[in-house]
């Protein structure tokens, strides 16, 4: 807390990598692949879980922001990859709805959203969700992704947000899978209490 405000950094890694991030990203392929690297590094650096996003203008590809999970070395819950990226970009655009100023944005994450980052969505105000690996996913390397509604990605929809899912889901699977395998620890599987 810095002044009574919560204040989530990211990993010197991350601002150097982000800094080094030129031009606009034209596609869901390689916008992905940004949110993907992000999770990557963030599992060989040791800076947090294996998750990353990023919120991009939908029509000029530009990136807004980014996050990386940091839920244990901030010691903070809400600092899910998700979650970090729209308080970021909507601190940048400086207002909560992140199109209140007319312009389309996306968040995109390297898995798709828990139950929390579900939550946050609508109220961020982006207009489409890109999604890389699935719940099911992370589920397999026991992270717990919280209960969510049966049908919410039409619960989404239904508020006007566009959904796809499955950009390069193996590509992002295999990073859960590496965490997994290098002994990552699983924060909020089934058997925390």
């Amino acid at each position: 807390m810095q002044n009574g405000r919560l204040v989530l950094e990211l990993p010197a890694w991350a601002k150097t990598f982000l800094a080094a991030q030129r031009g606009t990203f034209a596609s869901t392929t390689e916008r992905m692949r940004l949110a993907i690297e992000l999770s990557r590094r963030n599992v060989t650096e040791r800076t947090g879980g294996p998750f990353g996003a990023a919120v991009f203008e939908t029509e000029t590809g530009r990136l807004v922001a980014a996050g990386v999970n940091m839920v244990e070395p901030a010691h903070c819950s809400l600092a899910h990859a998700e979650m970090v990226a729209l308080a970021l970009a909507q601190q940048r655009v400086g207002h909560f709805d992140l199109g209140a100023d007319g312009v389309a944005r996306e968040l995109v994450t390297s898995t798709e959203p828990c139950a929390m980052c579900l939550g946050a969505i609508p109220w961020s105000g982006v207009r489409r969700v890109l999604c890389g690996a699935r719940d099911e996913d992370a589920r397999a390397i026991g992270f717990d992704e919280g209960t969510k509604p049966a049908d919410w990605s039409g619960a989404l929809t239904s508020r006007g947000i566009e959904l796809v899912c499955d950009v390069l889901r193996d590509e992002a699977g295999a990073v859960l899978r590496q965490y997994a395998q290098a002994g990552g620890r699983i924060y909020n599987g089934p058997s925390v209490q």
